[in-house]
């Protein structure tokens, strides 16, 4: 949660001494630049005639000079960001104006279509209303409470707030708003009893995504409908139970990983003990308002499926008009960086959609020849790029790709496209994407860059594993 003693949220990196020192910033290139140049090299070779020689035709598209210079600027972009103190979000607003405005010849409201209002709004929404509750004490009672409730034993803590999330998103809430209303409470809880926020945060959004296929949500209809109109129709059933599985799975490997590194605790060595069970404090004055507001919030996302930007804005609004004197600190607490960087990130990766990068990738894959490896390269090509891009417009996009897949091979329908939703959907953990920037948003403002850092390194751990386990476990198996 946003640090109440400051009063305006710092980019990620502003701050020179809360930079990891030379060998982590090094690892991190490291892993950044590997991660990019497979990226590239993948771009590249589809884009050739190095798989099918003799067989390429004026029907198969190539990379072309006006998809390979953006990719490349991205793979420089994220590099950049990587080694300096810079908001990678401002640069790709820049990016997308140079790109789109001198290569394309794109006006100024073609290169900002697709920029992200929504996601925008559901950001500042929700961390202008949560920092008001953090500062007024609101955030502490909800943290209180939930140690109590576990008697604790604060590692129960992290599986408790999976299952709410699930819950939530199995019942038909969209996933960033699953996040965003439980991400205050539970990364603040994360740092109350030193559990590391980066486990807290996977935790959250793997819960998020674990219910997020189930036949009432969003996600679940999306992709049986999309399925179905491409003559490929999937089981409903199979995909929830598809989704929840391997997110459960996905978190115990994380746990298993953190207890490995020895990171499931986040103090100082001789401080792991867990918290003292506090005694109950009673909510007064503005803690009782903000909890009813926090109740109302729920109803009005939930139960009239009211856009929880909008909600938590006017929520916010309520109490700022009864602590008029602290409104400038609450608009202070709203992640601007955050803001920036999704939305420059977004903007950068719809014009990478617009010139047909995502499409031609994903189309020369069909070219390779085996079912079973084309499968994969789908999963991996909707999983990277869902790292950066929304993953219900990649959706939208991949499931009709794997229609002459499916057509032309005995691979089960439901299991090839439960892989590709769930691969789309697991690494949205990247703090490019709106469920990852949330977790950063509600990071305390001094600690904002580690976790910018270290979530950015986990994610790039499941964008390499989490579409091969959902390929392994969903494709060759014939399971669903």
């Amino acid at each position: 949660m946003i640090s109440t003693e400051q009063q305006t949220a710092a980019p990620e990196g502003d701050s020179r001494e809360h930079s990891p020192g030379p060998r982590p910033r090094r690892r991190i290139l490291l892993i950044a630049a590997a991660g990019f140049a497979l990226l590239s090299l993948v771009a590249i070779v589809l884009g050739g005639n190095l798989f099918t020689p003799a067989a390429t035709t004026d029907s198969e598209p190539t990379m072309t000079a006006t998809q390979i210079v953006p990719l490349v600027v991205l793979v420089v972009m994220f590099i950049v960001a990587t080694k300096w103190p810079l908001n990678i979000g401002v640069m790709g607003l820049v990016a997308s104006f140079g790109i789109g405005y001198f290569m394309l010849g794109m006006t100024d409201r073609e290169i900002l279509a697709e920029f992200p209002a929504s996601i925008v709004l559901t950001i500042i929404g929700v961390t202008y209303f949560f920092s008001m509750a953090q500062r007024n004490g609101t955030i502490d009672i909800i943290v209180q409470t939930c140690v109590r409730l576990v008697r604790g034993k604060t590692l129960v803590l992290p599986w408790v707030f999976f299952l709410l999330a699930a819950a939530l998103t199995a019942l038909g809430t969209f996933s960033p708003a699953a996040v965003a209303l439980l991400a205050p409470a539970a990364i603040g809880f994360a740092y109350e009893s030193r559990i590391h926020p980066v486990l807290m945060g996977a935790f959250i959004i793997n819960g998020a995504h674990a219910g997020g296929f189930s036949p009432l949500s969003v996600a679940g209809v999306l992709v049986h409908d999309i399925a179905l109109d491409n003559g490929f129709p999937i089981s409903q059933g199979a995909l929830f139970t598809a989704s929840f599985a391997l997110n459960l799975i996905l978190s115990v490997l994380t746990i298993v990983i953190f207890a490995l590194l020895g990171r499931l605790r986040d103090g100082e060595k001789g401080q792991h003990a867990d918290l003292v069970v506090p005694s109950t404090i009673r909510p007064h004055g503005q803690q009782i308002l903000t909890l009813v507001l926090i109740v109302a919030m729920l109803v009005c996302t939930l139960g009239f499926r009211m856009p929880i930007g909008f909600v938590a804005l006017s929520a916010g609004l309520l109490l700022a008009l009864i602590n008029i004197k602290e409104h400038q600190t609450f608009i202070g607490g709203i992640s601007w960086s955050t803001v920036l960087l999704v939305a420059g990130m977004i903007t950068y990766v719809s014009l990478l959609q617009h010139v047909g990068v995502i499409d031609t990738l994903a189309e020369q894959a069909l070219a390779l020849g085996a079912p079973l490896l084309i499968a994969l390269v789908l999963c991996y090509v909707i999983g990277v790029g869902s790292a950066f891009a929304s993953s219900t417009a990649l959706l939208t996009a991949f499931i009709p790709l794997a229609g002459p897949l499916l057509a032309t091979s005995t691979l089960s329908a439901s299991g090839t496209v439960a892989a590709l939703a769930i691969a789309a959907t697991v690494v949205d953990v990247s703090p490019f994407s709106t469920d990852g920037a949330l977790v950063v948003a509600n990071a305390r403002e001094n600690d904002r860059q580690r976790v910018y850092k270290q979530l950015m390194i986990y994610a790039g751990a499941v964008v390499l594993t989490a579409p091969a386990l959902a390929w392994v476990l969903l494709v060759p198996t014939g399971i669903m």
